[in-house]
C-alpha cells in the first residue's frame, strides 16, 4: 500500500507554529516546522523534519505572554530569521515535491490542535498574496481529537505520555519539537488503529434504521 491510497490520495503534512499571539491578523509567525512521513511494510513512519525561523512581519505586534510561554528571544542575534513569504514558499515547495514522489493529489496537514496552525497558516497566506497553497483548504487530521479517542487525553504532552512517548516539558513549544512529538503521536495512533483495506467496489455493510 502507498501513502496515497491509505489516505485518500491526500499527503499528511505534520506541522507546528510558534506565533507571537493567536490574532492571525495581528500577530507575527515566528516558527514554522514539519514533518514528512511515508508507509513501510504498511506502517505509517516519519521520514523527514524541517524548520524555519522566521522574523516578525513589518507592523506586527508581539505578545510578550507568548514569548514566554515558547522561549523566543526576538533579540538573539544569532536567531536570523526568515521573511515570512521566504520560509512558507519554500515549505510549500518542499511540500509539493513530496506530493509528485507519493503520486498525491493534495496535502492535508496533520498538527495538534490543526485549526489554529491552518487558520494561522492561511491567513499568513492571505497577507503575501501567496495563492496556491497545497493543503487542503478545511480539512484537516487533528491529533487533539485522534488522542482524545485513543488514550483519553487531548494536551500534547499527555497523550504522549499515556501513548509511550517521551515528552520533555523544557523542549515543548518548539516548532521543532512540537512537531516531532506530534508526528510519533499521529504515527502511533494510525498504526495501532484497525485499518480496513476496501477494494474499489467494496463498501461497509450498512443496516436499514
Amino acid at each position: 500500500m502507498e501513502i496515497a491510497e491509505r489516505f485518500r490520495g491526500y499527503l499528511p503534512v505534520v506541522v507546528d507554529l510558534e506565533t507571537g499571539g493567536f490574532n492571525s491578523t495581528t500577530n507575527p509567525l515566528l516558527e514554522l516546522a514539519c514533518a514528512f512521513v511515508t508507509l513501510r511494510e504498511d506502517k505509517v513512519i516519519t521520514r523527514s523534519h524541517h524548520a524555519w525561523t522566521i522574523a516578525p512581519f513589518d507592523g506586527s505586534e508581539v505578545d510578550p505572554a507568548s514569548l514566554k510561554v515558547t522561549g523566543i528571544d526576538l533579540n538573539d542575534p544569532n536567531r536570523r530569521g526568515l521573511d515570512e513569504v521566504e520560509a512558507v514558499t519554500d515549505f510549500f515547495k518542499l511540500v509539493r515535491q513530496q506530493m509528485k514522489q507519493h503520486s498525491c493529489s493534495r496535502a492535508i496537514m496533520v498538527a495538534h490542535n490543526a485549526a489554529f496552525d491552518h487558520g494561522f497558516l492561511s491567513a499568513v497566506c492571505e497577507r503575501c498574496n501567496i495563492n496556491r497553497s497545497p493543503f487542503h483548504p478545511f480539512s484537516t487530521i487533528d491529533t487533539a481529537s485522534l488522542a482524545a479517542v485513543a488514550y483519553g487525553h487531548t494536551v500534547l504532552s499527555e497523550a504522549c505520555k499515556r501513548a509511550g512517548i517521551e515528552f520533555n516539558a523544557e523542549q515543548a513549544h518548539s516548532a521543532a519539537y512540537d512537531t516531532a512529538c506530534t508526528a510519533a503521536l499521529f504515527c502511533q495512533i494510525v498504526n495501532d488503529w484497525p485499518y480496513k483495506v476496501f477494494s474499489d467496489d467494496e463498501s461497509p455493510n450498512l443496516q436499514k434504521p
